[in-house]
């Protein structure tokens, strides 16, 4: 059964013309729910008031304008993945998105196989270098199902591939990638280490828990989440921070 989840107030978006991303504006309340709740036993995602999401083509057709109404704050868009992949909806979905006064960032799936100056030309070939879009991310996660690249370097590899990667699209865009991980590759490959931005997957424990002394920009904390606008499961992230916090870190990690 869905449960809705109370959140305190959000930072809604309006659009805005000239070619620039949308920028955030008066705050709303949002209409969550979810397929699988967590019982999180303490601090729960409704401590952070700021929540958004992220999609794929497995979303399929997405109504932004409802999922804007609901209190979607902000968008992740899967852009890119090794070297040549470009994900079948992110045209669709970044054209929408403006459209419908929400901001959003792409990310891009990294894979071993390809070098990282040829997947940061993919990302920059595909995604606008466009004023006031979120910073882009890099998503750093095992693949067991791919059929073509299931090499696993090792962890200082690893580290060395993703800081050139990071290096590249940082100088192109102006903003250093977030990186987005999972709890076995954060520990695995000792992600801590690269520094920076990070979105924190944790769908049972609350990050404190799962990555001892990480701090976090945003948490996806389930992938049942049920949204206005989205048909089905979607992922669901926030913000951590007050809608004070996060207008400024918006204004402070946006595209330029």
């Amino acid at each position: 059964m869905t449960r809705f989840i109370p959140l305190l107030l959000l930072v809604l978006l309006a659009a805005c013309g000239g070619g620039s991303a949308p920028e955030p504006t008066a705050p709303g309340a949002p209409r969550f729910g979810d397929s699988n709740p967590t019982d999180w036993q303490g601090r729960g995602p409704e401590e952070w008031p700021v929540h958004g999401v992220d999609a794929s083509k497995f979303q399929n057709d997405v109504n932004w304008a409802a999922a804007r109404a609901s209190g979607v704050n902000f968008a992740f868009l899967k852009a890119t993945e090794g070297g040549d992949r470009v994900d079948d909806r992110f045209a669709e979905y970044w054209a929408q998105t403006r459209r419908a006064g929400v901001l959003r960032g792409a990310y891009h799936f990294y894979y071993f196989c390809t070098t990282p100056e040829v997947q940061a030309q993919n990302f920059i070939n595909t995604v606008p270098k466009e004023r006031g879009s979120l910073p882009p991310v890099v998503d750093l996660e095992w693949n067991p199902f791919s059929p073509t690249c299931t090499y696993r370097p090792p962890a200082a590899e690893v580290r060395e591939q993703v800081s050139r990667f990071i290096e590249i699209v940082a100088r192109h865009y102006g903003q250093r990638p977030i990186i987005y991980t999972t709890p076995d590759f954060w520990e695995r490959n000792e992600i801590a280490r690269l520094g920076g931005e990070t979105w924190l997957r944790a769908v049972a424990r609350h990050p404190e828990n799962i990555y001892p002394g990480a701090r976090w920009t945003f948490w996806q904390y389930s992938s049942t989440g049920q949204v206005p606008g989205f048909v089905g499961n979607t992922d669901l992230n926030a913000f951590g921070g007050s809608p004070a916090a996060w207008a400024a870190w918006v204004q402070r990690r946006s595209v330029r």
